[in-house]
């Protein structure tokens, strides 16, 4: 069998098994192709030459194995073999941490303008880090950034802090146990970038089987996915510069958002190139006019 009927059988299966692909592939496709890449040790990007080479048995062997394990745990693939990769970096994950997938890496790909520009951006705090993908990114494609990337989650840390060192900016990257910005409250950032957790309670539970192998901490936001992002804008205002924006992602809480806030400020929703909605972009005025009229709903 040749690599390339290796994946489209691959592909077949895991189609005929309703696998749900949302952690870091989008299609069963390109599913059995990063399966294929992770069993046999190719990198994931594999040329279109090796689709002819011939599998040999213990090949074969490795591949069938991890697809069974994908079809029968439904587990994301990313936690069978340990890794994900976003804005062009491997990272090790596990289940303490959700697998990365955030659109928010082809901002950090290309830049953030026209909203800040490249010399403005010298410090910036990653919400909710997981296991660092977003904080770690940032440092790589940002040589001169300092970056703070903070989590409520110990073990979430720990494993920031080993992708951190594996990609060589644990100097430029401060790993800090926080409630949000609790613990970062005095200092003062460029940008602050949040995928904090936005899913409706009622939504939980018609969530596809592979969202149940991923922390709920990540996931769950109370009635209308909103919770945390409550909290985060009311204290985002004292941690920003004058120039300094918030980009923060919130997915299908989107609409609950501008309903809770959009009279009061005009929130900036972000359009990718490659997919991905539910991203809004609040410079330093919008977010404290959003903290004065949350702050108000708070004391009623």
């Amino acid at each position: 069998m040749t690599l390339e009927e290796f994946i489209r059988d691959a592909a077949d299966q895991m189609d005929s098994a309703r696998l749900h692909f949302g952690h870091g592939t989008d299609n069963a496709l390109d599913e059995a192709c990063w399966l294929a890449s992770a069993a046999l040790g190719l990198a994931p990007d594999f040329g279109p030459e090796a689709f002819a080479a011939e599998l040999d048995a213990g090949q074969l062997t490795r591949c069938r194995r991890l697809l069974q394990q994908r079809i029968d745990s439904r587990q994301p693939l990313a936690y069978l073999v340990g890794e994900a990769w976003l804005a062009g970096l491997r990272f090790e994950v596990n289940e303490s941490v959700l697998v990365p997938r955030s659109p928010l890496a082809e901002l950090i790909v290309d830049g953030f303008e026209p909203w800040l520009a490249a010399g403005q951006l010298k410090r910036a705090v990653d919400v909710g880090t997981g296991s660092g993908c977003l904080a770690i990114a940032l440092a790589v494609h940002w040589p001169e950034l300092q970056v703070d990337a903070v989590d409520i989650s110990p073990a979430a840390l720990a494993l920031a802090r080993t992708n951190a060192q594996r990609h060589e900016v644990g100097d430029r990257v401060r790993c800090l146990q926080s409630d949000l910005l609790a613990t970062v409250a005095d200092q003062r950032y460029d940008l602050i970038l949040a995928n904090p957790p936005y899913v409706p309670e009622a939504a939980m539970a018609g969530l596809p089987p592979e969202y149940g192998h991923e922390p709920r901490l990540g996931l769950a936001a109370g009635d209308d996915g909103l919770d945390l992002v409550r909290r985060l804008l009311i204290d985002a205002p004292a941690c920003l510069n004058a120039h300094g924006i918030l980009i923060c992602e919130v997915g299908e809480a989107a609409e609950a958002l501008e309903a809770l806030i959009g009279e009061v400020c005009e929130l900036v929703w972000i359009e990718f190139a490659h997919g991905g909605d539910g991203v809004f972009l609040l410079d330093r005025a919008a977010c404290e006019a959003a903290a004065r009229h949350l702050s108000g709903q708070s004391a009623c």
